[in-house]
């Protein structure tokens, strides 16, 4: 693989697949980087080329995923594809030197994401898992408050994502591609949990384990339609997951302490807001600007690459994440 230059400084970024994630924020956030370049997509479907180029003026359109992972002009590459093939083409890319941003979740089972682990490590390349949300203001301020102590000491968490899938034909539905709302927005309230108990438990980030698991779920189809899990840790701390497909919107998050509790409208979304700290019989609101999550992960990990360090998101936190989840279906039975 070549890399960039001291003059130029950006990293050379490539896409697999077309998929409305990409299109629509990750593409246009590598754009907004200062750091990196989209160069070019890759699609297995020729009757997506004129759209491509319709969007991304300039930038190169592969036919077929190995044409690009082969490509020396490329550095990094985004996987968006379905669950079920993260694994594989993440393993392929490192084979050919790229550093690799994979969407969440990273893969289907924790021996997968070892895996996927593993052949970057052996590679000498970049891994991260594509939790946007961890670069927005509104966690930057969580996490300002809990390591203040305002909470004290922090006894229950309980967050919630959820919303109502109106597209039948989303591969969200299909059990063979990864399919299920625990993978696809249940993924979001887990890593918010660990985050929230490796900073109570003093742990560094994916230290703090859940000891007990607990899981309901409904499903349809062969995948989980909605989904909710009770957590137990080490400290004492319990938490409550909830997630779904087949309801109105909900985002919402609270962290409840011996001082204080703090409620987190829009956990996981961009828009600017307030979080809420009460604090004895005292309420105060907190502002949360606006972010650009995803160029701010593009942004860190593309230096990442060029300043040869580990990104902020930890693969530890992933890694433990694959791991609950798969503890959570085993529950859930």
């Amino acid at each position: 693989m070549t890399h960039p230059s001291a003059a130029t400084r950006k990293i050379r970024w490539g896409v697999l697949g077309f998929a409305r994630i990409a299109r629509e924020h990750v593409m246009p956030a590598i754009q907004r980087a200062d750091n990196a370049v989209l160069s070019a997509v890759a699609t297995r479907d020729g009757s997506k080329l004129s759209e491509v180029r319709a969007r991304f003026p300039g930038v190169r359109v592969v036919i077929g995923y190995d044409d690009l992972l082969q490509d020396p002009e490329i550095d990094a590459v985004y996987v968006p594809l379905p669950n079920s093939l993260h694994r594989d083409w993440t393993i392929r890319a490192a084979s050919q030197g790229k550093h690799v941003l994979c969407e969440k979740p990273i893969a289907s089972t924790a021996d997968e994401a070892a895996d996927m682990v593993a052949a970057c490590r052996k590679q000498g390349v970049k891994l991260m898992e594509a939790f946007m949300y961890r670069y927005t203001h509104r966690t930057r301020l969580v996490l300002e408050v809990l390591k203040s102590g305002a909470l004290g000491e922090i006894k229950f968490v309980q967050s919630s994502f959820r919303f109502l899938l109106s597209r039948p034909e989303s591969i969200k539905l299909r059990p063979e591609l990864g399919g299920g709302s625990l993978y696809d927005v249940g993924c979001y309230p887990i890593n918010f949990i660990g985050m929230v108990a490796d900073v109570a438990a003093g742990a560094q980030p994916g230290g703090a384990k859940p000891d007990s698991f607990s899981a309901e779920c409904l499903r349809q189809g062969g995948v989980d339609t909605i989904f909710s899990a009770v957590l137990r840790f080490p400290s004492g701390m319990l938490a409550s997951a909830n997630c779904g497909f087949n309801a109105h919107q909900r985002v919402f998050s609270e962290i409840v302490g011996t001082k204080g509790v703090l409620e987190i409208p829009d956990t996981f979304h961009n828009e600017p807001g307030v979080l809420t700290l009460t604090t004895g019989t005292a309420r105060k609101e907190i502002p949360v600007p606006e972010s650009d999550r995803y160029a701010a992960e593009i942004q860190d990990f593309s230096a990442a690459i060029l300043e040869n360090r580990d990104p902020k998101f930890p693969l530890a936190e992933t890694l433990r994440n694959a791991e609950v989840i798969d503890r959570l279906l085993a529950a859930a039975g």
